[in-house]
């Protein structure tokens, strides 16, 4: 087979739209609940997770949330200063509850760590 775009198109090669999901977490008493559109693994997020690894820092898992989590459209809704809280000290980072929910559906959609049979 040559590699060409309709041949990766055809095997499912890129990552089309964003998969929508619910997530749940806690801050406290509190219980939240809300919708977010995921996007598979793409080259922005090997690029994300490479430049991290190479600054040896620990900015991986903010990475992964800023090329992952999305509006409906595949827009990004967060830098990794946003979640990291360097884009405003005052808000502060994200809140580790939501930050390991995101994390987690993030690793659903991609279906990281499980092994199919």
């Amino acid at each position: 087979m040559d590699l060409t775009l309709d041949n990766l198109k055809e095997m499912g090669a890129f990552t089309g739209a964003p998969v929508e999901k619910e997530i749940t977490w806690r801050k406290g008493d509190d219980e939240y609940t809300a919708t977010v559109y995921v996007r598979r693994l793409s080259y922005k997020s090997a690029m994300s997770d490479l430049k991290a690894m190479k600054a040896d820092d620990d900015d991986f898992g903010a990475g992964r949330i800023a090329t992952c989590i999305c509006d409906k459209e595949g827009k990004p809704i967060f830098t990794v200063a946003d979640i990291t809280g360097d884009a405003d000290p005052d808000r502060g980072p994200l809140d580790g509850s939501l930050t390991l929910a995101l994390l987690s559906v993030i690793g659903e959609v991609n279906e990281l760590g499980k092994t199919k049979s």
